[in-house]
């Protein structure tokens, strides 16, 4: 019974800690607007909204990343068709920015399935 009690204010000082932190990148989003070096990947904020849930920044976010990879594929092709005004620059920039998007939201994706296996393997 008193190692649950100890867990209990674990389990409160944990959520005590997430909510700080949660203020803190809120009133940091606020002054900043967005994360530096995010928007040159093509992974800008998204607009957060009060009804948007997390379902919806996911979606979002890998609708993003399919458009990204389709923009680079359309460059691609089009250079390979030779067509005038596409440069080489601008084909491997966008393949970059694609595939480091595409590497960023599968790391979002391994930590919140961790997350989610954790949070499921704790005892009641």
């Amino acid at each position: 019974m008193v190692n649950r009690i100890n867990d209990r204010s674990d389990i409160q000082q944990l959520l005590q800690q997430m909510r700080s932190i949660k203020a803190e990148m809120n009133s940091q989003r606020s002054d900043v607007g967005s994360v530096p070096g995010m928007e040159m990947a093509g992974i800008g904020a998204p607009a957060v909204t009060s009804s948007s849930g997390f379902g919806d920044l996911l979606r979002q976010a890998v609708d993003g990343v399919n458009d990204m990879q389709s923009k680079s594929a359309q460059l691609a092709q089009a250079y390979e068709l030779g067509q005038p005004g596409v440069d080489i620059t601008q084909v491997m920039v966008a393949m970059q920015k694609s595939s480091l998007s595409f590497q960023a939201l599968t790391q979002v994706r391994n930590k919140v399935v961790d997350a989610y296996q954790t949070i499921m393997n704790m005892p009641i």
